[in-house]
């Protein structure tokens, strides 16, 4: 029987009388090997002679979202913050592009970032080509990275600056009984790094930030609901140099019912390799068919490359219908922050990672109470919605406008040659902000979409009907 080790019960909590406040200076370390590398030792902080017992805030999940809430919270010397995340060395199979605004905000290195692509390929259903990325200038790009390297970043930098790290799986978690406005979490986790036969284990907390993804088992402690969601299926495939330098600066998208009925394909180019993958929500059993497809639709480009890896990974598409209960609340992907149309969710995990930590530090006043979770609603959830909530909106609806049928992704690609689209694309995409609408030119694409679809319905080829009654029950 596995024996149950269970944090030492402190004594009653007292508030803290004024205590000066020391910045932290670390250096973050880069993480720039995709094999495990052992996790460096939290920085040593003062605790004040007078408090009894800190606040302990648990950030469960080791992604950007939870190092980037992790980051913030162990810069409060009054507060205990912990990070848990069962695989230091996880590549979640994404297309690892982020966006330039995120380099400066999140004080990114160059060093993480593998190319920059400065230009794009957009393939319709029938093969026809759009180059776009004439708009951006020399200082431009989007950043393509892998996801192991970056993440182990981001934690790395966040443990430097206090975080404890506990390389474990949480198994369940129990919160405090209704009504219990001082009760704590208790986290039960069994460590991955003790071996197979390491005792199971327990936490108790004051906060937990859930940064665990899709499958998060914060969400379903505090009964977040459920959402629908994408497979997401890619592979990691090793061209020659020759092969390789076709991809550069240049990233490929695809779109077709033959690679998604509902996303795109895409070949994006990495370290030393490429990474080929697809995504689905409404047919997922037919997940490996597309991703043939992409393959085959990249033909001799990567042809005869190695595939030295294979990843797939479940995409929210949409917000759970619950993001924070008490004092638990969800980021990244466990909140369901990615977009439609595009599939962009690192520069949203990262941002609300950083604003939940700030909103939760805030709520705490120095470590020196318990937040509520009205003060969490105003501090987090609130100016989370109003900075982004309206392009979840958009790319929503074009989506459900463009990726329906092979005739509106035409229409989608044919739109992709004017110059005004891919500079209202590119500037909204790379600093998240909105740009100023031109009247003549929104007139001008209204007309120029009408004529895109005209097009796209006469030279389109019809989609292929697929069956998936038994996956259809299970959509929302």
């Amino acid at each position: 029987m596995s024996r149950t080790t269970r944090a030492p019960t402190a004594p009653p909590r007292r508030r803290p009388t004024m205590v000066k406040l020391y910045a932290l200076l670390a250096a973050p370390a880069a993480a720039l090997v995709a094999k495990t590398n052992p996790l460096p030792r939290a920085a040593p902080r003062a605790a004040p002679a007078d408090v009894e017992m800190k606040y302990r805030v648990a950030v469960i999940g080791g992604g950007p979202s939870g190092a980037c809430a992790a980051e913030i919270c162990a810069q409060e010397p009054n507060i205990e913050t912990y990070i848990i995340e069962r695989k230091m060395d996880n590549a979640k199979p994404c297309g690892g592009a982020i966006p330039l605004c995120m380099v400066d905000e999140f004080d990114l290195p160059s060093e993480i970032i593998d190319r920059k692509v400065r230009k794009m390929k957009m393939i319709s259903p029938s093969n026809v080509e759009v180059d776009i990325g004439s708009t951006l200038k020399d200082d431009e790009y989007i950043g393509m990275c892998r996801r192991e390297v970056m993440d182990g970043y981001l934690r790395d930098r966040a443990v430097k600056l206090g975080a404890e790290p506990i390389n474990a799986l949480v198994t369940s978690i129990d919160c405090p009984a209704p009504g219990d406005d001082n009760g704590r979490y208790t986290i039960h986790y069994s460590r991955n790094d003790l071996g197979r036969k390491a005792p199971d284990e327990t936490l108790d907390v004051d906060v937990i930030i859930g940064a665990d993804g899709a499958n998060s088992r914060v969400a379903k402690a505090i009964d977040a609901g459920e959402y629908n969601f994408a497979i997401a299926f890619q592979e990691r495939i090793k061209i020659d140099d020759e092969k390789m330098a076709f991809y550069d600066e240049l990233a490929e998208m695809y779109v077709g019912d033959d690679v998604s009925p509902d996303f795109y394909g895409w070949v994006f180019p990495k370290y030393d390799h490429v990474g080929v993958g697809t995504g689905t929500v409404v047919n997922r059993p037919g997940i490996k068919m597309y991703q043939d497809a992409i393959r085959e639709r990249a033909g001799d480009k990567i042809a005869g490359g190695k595939v030295i890896k294979v990843e797939a990974h479940p995409i929210p598409e949409h917000y759970r219908p619950r993001r924070l209960k008490h004092r638990a609340m969800l980021v990244g992907d466990a909140a369901g922050y990615v977009t439609k149309c595009s599939g962009e969710g690192i520069y949203f995990a990262a941002k609300s990672g950083r604003m939940a930590g700030e909103a939760v530090v805030k709520a705490m006043a120095g470590g020196t109470k318990l937040p509520t979770e009205a003060e969490l609603e105003d501090l987090y959830i609130k100016p989370y919605d109003k900075l982004y909530f309206p392009t979840y909106t958009v790319l929503d609806i074009l989506q459900k406008v463009f990726y329906t049928n092979n005739a509106a992704r035409e229409a989608f690609v044919d739109m992709c040659r004017s110059e005004y689209v891919q500079d209202v694309t590119f500037q909204s995409y790379l600093y998240k902000r909105l740009v100023t609408p031109n009247p003549v030119e929104d007139i001008k694409l209204l007309f120029g979409t009408v004529g895109s679809l005209l097009r796209g319905r006469a030279i389109a080829t019809p989609g292929k009907p697929f069956s998936n009654p038994v996956e259809s029950l299970k959509r929302l």
